[in-house]
């Protein structure tokens, strides 16, 4: 597992510099929209060859599952790739942006990292190991109360028939706390709540290369991840709630009231792939 680490440090470090790189600048190939505001441009790609490169020539015997590029090999043991969360930031100049690369093995998320290139800031996870941010422990919050908590969100514009139920938990949840930050990476908030900056976070339509790293990152930091309705599953159900213990229980109540599972079954993403 450390010789893993080593390598998936090196691997995300690398793109995140070549992210950098780009950054600011005119982006060659142009930008495209896969769907109604999500947007991939050559950079994505780029970065993506870089990382599976790396990881195929390192660990060839584990399979791959990344955003762009899809799946290749073995689905029992793969690497979940998101070669750059924040796409449209990185369009815009906006400097919110990430590198999310996670490991799944034996049913579960074992290993992740997510390096921020902007802060220079690595948080990684293994399993039952803890959690950091350039090799500094992370906790999250032992934040109690609604009323004292710092959140985060997504908005969900790829999804616009569901924006009167999430504006609901929206207000509920704004008016409930002490405020709502949208920063556009998810995998940037999951590893802000690991470090106790946010109280919890909570989006809808999220794809599992959005959610693995940071996930792990916030459960091996002493927090909780479940989805809309406090049941595990939430790498294929599109929708998910990460949060201090204390918190992931209002948290939750708010947004069980707004949606159901029906409601929002439609934007789940079968995970494992090909299951």
């Amino acid at each position: 597992m450390n010789e893993r680490m080593e390598i998936l440090r090196s691997t995300i470090r690398s793109a995140g510099s070549f992210l950098m790189e780009r950054f600011g600048r005119a982006i060659e190939g142009g930008v495209e929209e896969k769907n109604v505001n999500d947007f991939v441009t050559e950079v994505d790609r780029e970065s993506e060859r870089m990382i599976t490169d790396a990881l195929r020539d390192a660990f060839p015997e584990i399979g791959l599952y990344a955003e762009e590029g899809g799946v290749d090999g073995s689905m029992e043991r793969f690497w979940i790739i998101d070669p750059l969360d924040g796409t449209t930031n990185f369009i815009h100049r906006y400097p919110v942006f990430a590198v999310s690369i996670a490991l799944w093995e034996e049913g579960r998320t074992t290993l992740g990292a997510v390096y921020d290139p902007t802060r220079d800031e690595l948080f990684e996870a293994i399993r039952h190991g803890g959690a950091s941010c350039n090799g500094l422990p992370l906790s999250v919050s032992h934040a109690s109360r609604l009323e004292q908590s710092l959140l985060g969100t997504g908005f969900p514009f790829s999804v616009p028939q569901y924006i009167d139920r999430y504006l609901g938990a929206f207000r509920e949840l704004f008016l409930g706390s002490r405020g709502m930050r949208r920063a556009g990476s998810a995998a940037l908030d999951l590893c802000h709540v690991a470090a106790g900056r946010l109280d919890g976070f909570w989006e809808l339509y999220l794809k599992p290369w959005d959610m693995a790293a940071g996930s792990l990152i916030v459960e091996e930091a002493g927090g909780v991840v479940t989805d809309f309705f406090g049941e595990d599953g939430y790498l294929s159900a599109g929708h998910i709630v990460a949060s201090a213990p204390a918190l992931h229980p209002l948290i939750t109540r708010v947004t069980g009231a707004h949606f159901s599972p029906s409601d929002i079954e439609s934007i789940s993403t079968p995970f494992p792939p090909g299951r």
